[in-house]
């Protein structure tokens, strides 16, 4: 739909039974975040808070709770935006059949930023920092965030907003060593387009103007988490996603998004930077305190009956998850498109995202041997992590396509269950160590710092995957072995001390493990090639989603991976048993989010009989 604000979009939604709203009093501070979280885990609707403690202002959430109602936002548009990335990635399309493509003219034309002259809701009213939502998400938490803020910046040699950027990098309202109402601190890396905007202005020693804007067409905050091909603008897209041209201006030389709700604007001055977090993050920990760019505020604006939009970030699955899929959805084969020999590849949801990828290629070289190996997929590895956020990975799992024509990644029990049954952990291990990871994943040794391995399968299968624990001979301070899923155990260990103790934990268990003997007709481990090692394999072995975020957030590849009957051969390390990852919680990690329980009991007062959580929750 063309909603020209957030307010057209809630009226939307709750004329289609989308949306409820919280009539008693509520606090900003993690209570409106617990509610959140209670209707979004009872695949609840929308929220809009009427009534926040000690604000005027209203907010709303869980505005894209689900991929049905994200795609009801946006129902109008979908399928007309997968045409026009498609023509931006195969032009030739467009000669080649162009009465098929003759009706996307309006939308390409949607698509162009207009310059507002006289209408600029936003521009009405002027506020403090102070007086907007403070929302606090977690306990522990630094301070209040904005959790879906759209950051605006522009490229000093080439200003303008075909130029620009737009992204979703959070931002701390208040708390650590910010002056109240003056700064914001920013969270962003330098590599990413809002860093490099940074990067040119420090270098001429000039601050870099930004503007935040909160809310407005709910196509904006899409086109902000959207991996568009090279040379898109988000504003852009975001027209023609909301099939109305994004209305902008300029006061005090900042730009401003006409419609927004909210807009506060400010400079980053060079080599200015404060502790900001820590946070609640998607990889269900707290992202540390640490330094980063702050913004000192110029003025905040917001128009009349304003709506502050936010979210919750936590363990996975959360909102962003269906903005996962709606982007998937739309994007569909622009990521292989950009890379050659690729047919699909998925960033793991409930692993974090980051931390582990999957992948299928193609491999056309085999053909030419008589053993059919990883060779064109390796290659293809390499590219995807060079490739915008999926350089971010620390896990990639990548298959030849050519060995099931019909698997998809985004089947992750199934796609698993084709590596183990194919994987040769000799030959299949290639490990990229002290290198770069994401900043919010704290499993490697340093912020940012860490390690990266990609696992590479192709061929026949090897090996029936064992379903019924095998007998096996566990050292001291291992127990209570559990199938997690075919191929694969979780043995439960001793708390983490260091990584000398647990090297010859790991080593001694290798050593009793090699002698297992075999259950029901089953070898002895070589049914199971992966073993995982955790805090408890209870927790690990309930679910597909716990094993994924247990074993993917809390191994470091380079330092926790070990083998059975390991080797190192011309500095290629591999093991010809069962593969093992150590995924205990280690003293260096970040702390796990942990809801606070006399918060809970305010949410589940709502939902008597007479509240308004009453049948939802």
């Amino acid at each position: 739909m063309g909603y020209k604000s957030t307010q057209e979009c809630i009226t939307d939604l709750e004329n289609h039974g989308h949306l409820i709203r919280i009539k008693e009093e509520v606090s900003s501070d993690l209570e409106m975040a617990a509610i959140h979280l209670r209707v979004y885990e009872n695949n609840g609707p929308a929220i809009l808070f009427e009534n926040i403690k000690d604000c005027k202002f209203k907010a709303v959430s869980n505005l894209y709770g689900s991929v049905d109602r994200s795609k009801f936002i946006f129902r109008d548009t979908i399928e007309k935006i997968k045409i026009l990335i498609d023509l931006k990635n195969n032009p030739m399309e467009a000669i080649k059949h162009p009465f098929k493509y003759a009706n996307v003219g309006m939308t390409a034309f949607s698509a162009l930023p207009k310059k507002s002259r006289f209408s600029n809701p936003v521009l009405q009213n002027q506020t403090t920092i102070s007086s907007l939502p403070q929302i606090k998400c977690w306990p522990n938490d630094g301070g209040a965030f904005v959790t879906l803020p759209l950051v605006y910046s522009e490229d000093i040699d080439k200003p303008g907003v075909m130029n620009s950027n737009l992204g979703m990098y959070r931002i701390q309202l208040s708390g650590n060593d910010y002056v109240k109402d003056k700064e914001v601190g920013l969270h962003y890396q330098l590599h990413r387009g809002i860093g490099v905007h940074q990067t040119k202005s420090n270098a001429k020693n000039i601050p870099l103007k930004v503007s935040i804007f909160v809310g407005g067409p709910p196509s904006l905050t899409l086109g902000a988490v959207m991996p568009l091909p090279e040379g898109m603008s988000e504003l852009t897209f975001a027209g023609a996603l909301g099939k109305r041209r994004i209305r902008y201006t300029y006061e005090d030389d900042f730009c401003i998004a006409s419609d927004a709700d909210f807009v506060i604007t400010g400079e980053v001055y060079p080599n200015e930077n404060k502790p900001e977090g820590p946070f609640g993050d998607h990889l269900g920990y707290y992202s540390l305190k640490h330094d980063f760019p702050f913004m000192r505020i110029h003025k905040v604006y917001h128009r009349n009956n304003a709506i502050w939009p936010f979210t919750v970030v936590g363990r996975p699955p959360q909102e962003d998850t269906s903005f996962g899929a709606l982007i998937h959805e739309i994007t569909g084969n622009a990521i292989p498109n950009e890379i050659a020999g690729l047919k699909d590849v998925h960033a793991v949801d409930a692993s974090g995202v980051h931390p582990l990828l999957l992948a299928i290629g193609s491999e056309r070289y085999t053909p030419y041997y008589k053993e059919r190996k990883p060779q064109e997929i390796l290659t293809i590895a390499n590219h995807i992590l060079g490739k915008g956020q999926l350089s971010l990975a620390k896990y990639l799992f990548i298959i030849a396509g050519e060995d099931n024509p019909k698997l998809t990644t985004h089947d992750v029990a199934d796609f698993f269950k084709h590596v183990f049954e194919r994987v040769d952990w000799t030959r299949d291990l290639h490990f990229h160590t002290r290198t770069s990871i994401d900043t919010l994943d704290y499993s490697g040794d340093g912020l940012n710092s860490g390690s990266k391995v990609v696992i590479a399968a192709a061929g026949e299968k090897k090996r029936e995957l064992g379903t019924s624990l095998p007998e096996l001979n566990l050292s001291d301070g291992f127990k209570n072995p559990k199938v997690v899923m075919p191929g694969v155990v979780a043995v439960q260990a001793e708390k983490f001390v260091n990584s000398l103790s647990s090297e010859k934990q790991i080593s001694l268990l290798s050593q009793q493990l090699s002698s297992s003997v075999s259950l029901s007709g089953v070898e002895g481990l070589k049914s199971f090639p992966l073993i995982i090692i955790c805090d408890d394999s209870d927790f690990v072995s309930k679910n597909l989603n716990n094993f994924l975020w247990a074993t993917f957030t809390r191994s470091n590849p380079s330092h926790d991976i070990y083998g059975i009957d390991s080797f190192t051969e011309n500095k290629h390390w591999g093991c010809r048993g069962s593969l093992i990852i150590d995924a205990r919680i280690k003293p260096h990690h970040a702390p796990p989010l942990i809801k606070d329980p006399e918060i809970e009991k305010r949410v589940d007062a709502l939902g008597v009989k007479g509240k308004s959580l009453y049948g939802i929750i």
